[in-house]
């Protein structure tokens, strides 16, 4: 297994949580517990792909299908990060089940969707073509043992896309 297939499956889980909510509609505290649960997932999933594989990406991508660089690809997805975690953090600002609640979760899911569509398309595309499968299998243990360490809580810094690209590049 190697960092990319990682990230697919973790896409693949949170696919599955949001239908889940879905699902469970009418019991706001399954909801609740639901949305706690894949909050804290997207959350340690996204800085793992930003400590574990963004930044190798950054050195030695060039970008693939309709992304013109790995910097483009790279700052679009902090961006993203960004725009799910306000979405979710907005979400937990109101009643599970109630409208509001709604609007933010149906807008983290908006956004986990384009990202997740972009990333598979530009980014694990780019990587599978440009980093050797032994880095990529070095990089998913890595990756893995991040997520289990943050598995139960973790909250996420916001990032600027630019800072991080600078920062990253140089190291």
């Amino acid at each position: 297994m190697d960092i990319v297939d990682c990230i697919l499956a973790d896409h693949n889980r949170q696919r599955t949580l949001f239908a889940a909510l879905d699902e469970a509609r009418d019991d706001p505290v399954a909801l609740g517990k639901i949305f706690n649960h894949l909050k804290t997932f997207l959350e340690a999933h996204a800085e793992a792909e930003e400590r574990h594989f963004y930044p190798t990406l950054l050195k030695k991508g060039d970008g693939a299908l309709d992304s013109d660089s790995a910097e483009e690809t790279t700052e679009d997805a902090i961006d993203d990060h960004n725009k799910i975690a306000e979405a979710a953090e907005e979400a937990v600002r109101h009643p599970p089940g109630s409208d509001a609640w709604w609007a933010a979760v149906d807008k983290c899911n908006y956004h986990n969707s384009e990202h997740m569509s972009e990333e598979e398309r530009q980014g694990l595309t780019d990587f599978r073509r440009t980093v050797p499968l032994q880095e990529r299998t070095r990089l998913a243990i890595q990756y893995l043992a991040f997520e289990a360490k943050h598995a139960g809580s973790y909250q996420r810094q916001e990032k600027d896309p630019d800072d991080y690209i600078e920062k990253n590049q140089a190291a």
